[in-house]
């Protein structure tokens, strides 16, 4: 009976060992880090990731951006204009929008007036510009990579976007390994 017993415990304080070594895998397996994948150019979808990205920022999460096709344009600075763009090149510079001030609203663009309408309210009830959001994001550590094949597809060329702590490029393999550590990941 006491040989019964004996093999019974190291049975169970076997299977304990291997339930705690699973237990820490997992553990190790996701960081405290938020990935988002920002893919539309649209200004309340950019607000929207801004104001996930410094809320989570905000309580020590580390995030991570990677902006890719149409969200590139929010990166864009219109005060910068690179030389040596081929025509299809200069073509998508002329009609994407070039910067934060020039981006349209998913819904109720109405020709122009909902991006300004929507300036308006965030100002009137306090909220932050995105201006004021990309520079808050900055000093909070918030992470911005550039999709290099969209930037290439779009002909866009480092030297015109935005001047940033945190930016840097890469293709989507370095996405993906990101959103792969990271315990949140959204697409917007």
């Amino acid at each position: 009976m006491e040989n019964t017993t004996e093999i019974n415990m190291e049975q169970l304080q076997a299977q304990i060992n291997e339930l705690q070594a699973k237990v820490e895998q997992l553990q190790d397996a996701r960081k405290d880090q938020l990935s988002i994948a920002v893919v539309s150019g649209d200004l309340d979808k950019i607000l929207a990731a801004f104001v996930i990205s410094i809320a989570a920022a905000a309580m020590d999460t580390q995030v991570k951006l990677f902006f890719s096709f149409w969200s590139l344009s929010a990166l864009r600075d219109p005060k910068k204009s690179p030389k040596g763009k081929d025509f299809i090149s200069k073509m998508f510079g002329m009609m994407l929008p070039n910067g934060t001030k020039k981006l349209k609203l998913s819904n109720m663009n109405m020709a122009g007036m909902g991006p300004k309408m929507i300036s308006y309210l965030m100002k009137k009830q306090n909220v932050m510009s995105l201006e004021k959001m990309l520079q808050e994001a900055g000093e909070l550590g918030i992470e911005i990579v550039i999709c290099e094949m969209s930037m290439g597809l779009m002909g866009f060329k480092k030297e015109e976007f935005i001047d940033y702590p945190n930016l840097s490029y890469a293709g989507a393999a370095t996405f993906v390994a990101d959103a792969g550590e990271s315990s949140i990941q959204l697409f917007i």
